[in-house]
């Protein structure tokens, strides 16, 4: 555990679900942990016991990406932990593959319908039949290559990620019920708001339970790694580092003593504390990035500064991203200037 995990609480403990059960944290809400394989190795997704139109049943909330793996593990699930009742509803927090991969699949399995944001839905259903998207493809390669990725192997390789989204997510549901920020869901009887988030996502939407005093916080809010904020090629001017930190304001006014579930860890309580640390956490790099910019530099130049770690590919494409989102919040600030020089290369440099 590392010393900012120290100032939260986890009120189970070390305890986690076993593959293909579940475990309960409250009457009529239960955790389920599925496998990833990334050096993230696991999602959490949540079960609420639900009753809708006189019928009683399941919510699900988030998916898992497809793979016939989870697919059996869900299939456990299926048979040993919804007491002989069905799935009634398929509630998506964002349209990343690890969270609506298996959307569809749940949807036909129930004949249950989808709620999610519109923004998240329209972006997973065009990413499910086109080339590329964040992962890879020939625009993600000329984007990487602008900010200083020059390996001829690596650039290959990120072309060769094109079909990476749908092979993770196949398809999505026809149809969904469309999710706001404020928007109101009756689930057992409690009320669960959404809250909004950017930056992570195009319209990430958490939920909160007043009654329950639960947040599902999906990515926005992470107790142990801070959440990805990247540019990606598709909106290769954005700037969505401040986004994502005024998005965090959206969950200022929840009780200090609320129960966070996140979409990766474990449960925890200490949900201001958390914020603030992630507030901390950029402004730091912040002004690691705008010292290091005193010379003309790369956003692969700013990978070193950023990740003391070696990266794999993958890794490595996510912190490009990432390095780049602080790079622009300081460029719109007018703290930096950017330049594409003679190479071909966007460098920044402190103004």
């Amino acid at each position: 555990m590392n010393p900012l995990e120290h100032q939260l609480q986890y009120p189970f403990g070390d305890a986690l679900p076993k593959p293909g059960s579940t475990m309960e944290l409250a009457p009529g809400l239960r955790w389920i942990r599925m496998p990833l394989p990334f050096a993230l190795d696991h999602i959490n997704l949540w079960l609420l016991r639900d009753y809708i139109d006189g019928k009683q049943g399941w919510t699900i909330v988030d998916c898992g990406i497809s793979r016939d793996e989870v697919k059996t593990l869900w299939a456990k699930l299926f048979k040993t932990q919804l007491e002989g009742l069905p799935v009634l509803r398929v509630i998506v927090t964002h349209m990343h593959p690890d969270h609506v991969g298996l959307a569809s699949w749940l949807c036909e399995q129930w004949d249950a319908p989808l709620f999610m944001s519109m923004t998240d839905y329209m972006t997973a259903k065009l990413w499910t039949v086109s080339k590329g998207g964040a992962s890879g493809g020939e625009s993600a390669a000329r984007h990487l290559g602008r900010h200083g990725m020059v390996d001829p192997d690596a650039l290959e390789q990120v072309r060769e990620r094109a079909s990476y989204y749908p092979s993770l997510v196949p398809s999505m549901p026809a149809s969904y019920v469309r999710l706001l920020h404020g928007s109101k869901l009756k689930i057992n009887g409690h009320v669960w708001e959404g809250i909004v988030g950017y930056g992570h996502a195009p319209e990430h939407i958490a939920l909160y339970c007043a009654d329950l005093n639960v947040l599902i916080s999906g990515d926005m809010v992470l107790p142990r790694i801070s959440t990805n904020i990247s540019v990606f090629d598709y909106e290769p001017l954005s700037n969505p580092l401040p986004l994502y930190l005024n998005s965090l304001n959206a969950f200022n006014h929840l009780p200090a003593d609320t129960l966070v579930l996140p979409s990766h860890g474990k449960p925890f309580t200490g949900l201001h504390e958390r914020i603030a640390q992630q507030h901390a956490h950029h402004a730091e790099r912040l002004d690691e990035v705008l010292a290091a910019c005193a010379t003309p530099q790369s956003t692969t130049d700013i990978l070193p500064v950023m990740f003391k770690r070696k990266l794999d590919l993958h890794q490595t494409t996510f912190a490009m991203g990432e390095a780049l989102a602080h790079l622009h919040a300081l460029y719109f600030e007018e703290k930096l200037s950017r330049s594409l020089d003679a190479d071909g290369i966007i460098r920044f440099k402190k103004i």
